[in-house]
């Protein structure tokens, strides 16, 4: 009985220094965080340059490091007036999409190799290096607009916002975070091996409260982080860098500071000096650290950056749909240029795939449109495209954001080789006001049984909406025996009317006490209706008239005799 106490104190040991375990982790190498968004924060510039016709310029500094892909998607059919200016060192592949209003500058002798129209394309001579560049743009065009450096550039397409930014119209190079330009979308590839990031197993996922943690190592270069929070939980942060190191928070939002660094809020211009005291940069001494400052059990996450180059950004905020952390395998077995190849969307207005849809066409709510989303490889792999979801967004300062559902068209893999078709119905948008969406689809890339994530595409959508047309009034429609039928009723109408009228004219006979004389003293403004009327004569015999003749002469002489 006595060895009960000194087992029981060995089994309390025991578990004590599992748990101490268990609340800390490894971290691995991994191609990606479902928590961190980090990448460099390389040169560029942003200006408020327009030219004389109102039109932007914009110079695009792709790099690409040399086990990651370098094919890239170009899409500004969206896109304002602008002129476009790209330049890369490295050996790439662009496919592009452009309006009227958008003029692409490569050089004569550049290492991109584009596919798309070639409207609009201008090849001249230009330098190279950055700030010669800068100039040689400015002597063309007046100015630059913006100057952005692009790492691993996947998809860059315009947001439909004004490019311009108000201060200076002079484009200065400075270490910025390409993020922030919010007029255009870059949707890049994180390098291999940015960083290497853990999580504990045991974890509540209904916690509303996270705890992060992210580590620099002492051999790192960096010295300035620039934090953007995406998220609305209640955070937790734990930030340990060498000494020197800035971290910049731009929306602090329900978020708790822990660093031996100094840490800036830009928003009210505020500095925290360092809260503790940690030189070790061992992942498990941090992560001890981190749970004993907080007074935590457990923890969210761990992230270790490994980046190059003095000036980082960082983005927390989850995805939604996390990968596992830990080394990944690829999941297509491609050729050892990409997993990725550039895709677009064609619209048509009819089931057979014979009239493609203009970009600036509008297409009425109440009509079916159909899609073919197809890609370029550059090896001999056929590829299938599968459609996972479709969605709109409305263009303003508003955006209404729809899922668009869809049916799949059938197509051979013969007949499609890497790509695929599907229908849309639009009716959901005959109640909405906007007329201008941007349609946008994700998809997976397969190859075998195998499938991975392919990206996204997007194309523009003009919708209006259908013309009411008035109800039409009935139309009779007479046969023959309808027709005959009227003509022998109206014929029987006519006979019996001009039976009456002989009828009336049989009775009543002929008007005889009046002469054309009498009728016209009845008349009003006649001449002769102010005359004195004179006896009705009923043609009297040859005796009678000679008699009356007689008679008015010697009444007519009367009057003279008597005078005399």
């Amino acid at each position: 009985m006595k060895g009960h106490p000194l087992l029981f104190a060995l089994l309390l040991c025991i578990t004590a220094a599992a748990s101490a375990s268990s609340q800390t982790c490894d971290p691995v190498e991994v191609n990606g965080n479902p928590w961190i968004h980090v990448r460099e924060m390389p040169i560029g510039c942003w200006t408020s340059f327009l030219t004389e016709d109102k039109s932007e310029v914009h110079i695009l500094n792709l790099h690409f490091t040399p086990n990651d892909p370098k094919i890239f998607s170009l899409n500004m059919t969206t896109a304002k007036p602008m002129n476009i200016i790209l330049t890369t060192s490295n050996n790439s592949y662009g496919l592009y999409y452009m309006n009227t209003d958008v003029n692409l500058y490569v050089n004569n002798d550049s290492t991109i190799t584009l596919y798309g129209q070639t409207e609009n394309v201008h090849k001249q001579h230009f330098p190279t290096q950055d700030e010669e560049l800068i100039k040689w743009a400015t002597q063309k065009f007046g100015g630059v607009t913006s100057f952005t450096t692009v790492r691993n550039p996947k998809t860059i397409y315009p947001t439909g916002r004004e490019g311009t930014k108000l201060g200076s119209s002079d484009c200065v190079l400075e270490n910025e975070d390409p993020s922030m330009k919010h007029f255009m979308e870059l949707d890049t590839i994180p390098a291999a091996s940015s960083f290497i990031s853990c999580s504990p197993q045991h974890q509540n996922p209904n916690d509303d409260t996270e705890l992060h943690i992210i580590n620099i190592p002492e051999n790192s270069t960096i010295r300035y982080v620039s934090v953007h929070v995406d998220t609305d939980k209640t955070l937790s942060m734990f930030l340990r860098g060498p000494q020197g190191t800035t971290w910049s928070f731009h929306n602090p939002r329900h978020t708790k500071f822990g660093s031996n660094n100094e840490i800036l809020l830009t928003s009210i211009t505020h500095r925290l000096p360092p809260s503790l005291t940690l030189d070790s940069d061992s992942a498990e001494d941090v992560q001890k650290k981190a749970l004993e400052l907080f007074k935590a059990s457990t923890f969210t996450s761990y992230s270790e950056i490994r980046l190059e180059g003095s000036m980082v950004s960082l983005v927390l905020g989850k995805k939604e749909n996390p990968a596992v952390i830990g080394t990944e395998e690829p999941l297509i077995p491609l050729t050892t240029a990409t997993p990725y190849m550039p895709l677009q969307m064609q619209l048509y207005t009819s089931p057979d795939y014979r009239s493609p849809l203009d970009p600036n066409t509008k297409v009425q709510s109440d009509k079916r449109i159909y899609a073919e989303i197809s890609g370029q490889t550059l090896g001999s792999i056929v590829l299938n495209i599968k459609v996972i979801s479709c969605f709109v967004r409305s263009k303003g300062s508003c955006p209404v954001v729809k899922e668009l559902p869809f049916i799949p068209e059938a197509c051979s893999l013969k007949a499609c080789p890497n790509s695929t078709r599907l229908s849309f119905s639009l009716d959901q948008l005959q109640e909405l006001a906007s007329t201008t969406w941007d349609l946008e689809c994700s998809v997976k890339l397969c190859y075998s049984e195998k499938c991975g994530d392919g990206g996204r595409v997007k194309r523009n959508l003009e919708v209006t909406q259908p013309c009411l047309t008035p109800p039409t009034p009935p139309c009779f429609d007479f046969g023959l025996p309808a027709v005959l039928g009227v003509a022998f009723g109206g014929f029987l109408i006519g006979v019996l009317l001009i039976g009456a009228l002989w009828s009336i004219k049989i009775r009543t006979g002929y008007p005889t006490g009046l002469d054309k004389s009498s009728t016209a003293a009845g008349l009003p403004g006649c001449p002769c209706s102010g005359a004195k009327r004179q006896p009705v004569s009923t043609n009297p015999s040859p005796s009678e008239n000679s008699s009356a003749n007689a008679s008015i002469g010697s009444t007519q002489s009367t009057p003279t005799s008597s005078m005399a």
